[in-house]
Formats: structure tokens, C-alpha cells, sequence
């Protein structure tokens, strides 16, 4: 959830990025309800998992570092890299789409080892 708080506080405050948001966060929450349910049969009858099914949720902290060079050079409110789109009246800010991708990549079934 901080990620995507601090996005908010970062600009990202359009409604479609409100939208991406949200998304990003439940997508965390149901990677972690996934994990929690499969835990048992991911790790076949062992002590230990050996791969996630989609990204852990700490390589969030990547967004993070991009927020912070972003704030770092200034590129926060209105100077967000990338800018904003109008599309239907509302804005969306391109860099918003950075926490689809990852809310994607957290639910996705790809298999990550387990180091």
C-alpha cells in the first residue's frame, strides 16, 4: 500500500489513476491471500516453498526508488515525468502505469525460485 500512497502524494491523483492505484494495491492483497491459501501445495509436502507464483511483493520497493529519483530531480505535481493525458475528461499520468504492470506481474501465475 505505502507505494502506492506515496505515488498519490508524488501527483498521480488523476481518476484513472486513482483507478491504477487501487488495482495495484488489491493486486498485492491478493497475491499475499494466494500465497497464504497455496503455501502448502507450492511447497509439495516439504518445509519451504520453492518459487513464488507471480513477483513477491517487496520488489515493490522498485517504484519506490523511481519515485524517489523522480522527486529527487523535482519531477513530482505537475512536473511528473511524462506528464498527463485528458482521455474522457479525466487525466491519467503515464508514470502511473509502472504500478500496473507490477499489480499484473504480482497476480500473474510466472514461477519465481525461491532463494
Amino acid at each position: 500500500m505505502a507505494p502506492a500512497v506515496i505515488a498519490y502524494g508524488a501527483g498521480m491523483q488523476g481518476f484513472y489513476d486513482r483507478i491504477i492505484l487501487v488495482f495495484f494495491v488489491a493486486s498485492g492483497v491478493s497475491r499475499l491471500a494466494r500465497y497464504n491459501v497455496t503455501a502448502e501445495a507450492l511447497s509439495d509436502g516439504g518445509d519451504k516453498v520453492k518459487y513464488f507464483e507471480g513477483t513477491p511483493i517487496p520488489t515493490s520497493l522498485a517504484l519506490v526508488v523511481v519515485l524517489w529519483v523522480a522527486a529527487a530531480q523535482g519531477a513530482i505535481g505537475d512536473a511528473l515525468w511524462f506528464g498527463r493525458l485528458e482521455i474522457g475528461g479525466f487525466y491519467l499520468h503515464p508514470l502511473v502505469l509502472m504500478f500496473a504492470v507490477s499489480g499484473s506481474l504480482m497476480v500473474s501465475r510466472i514461477r519465481i525460485p525461491k532463494l
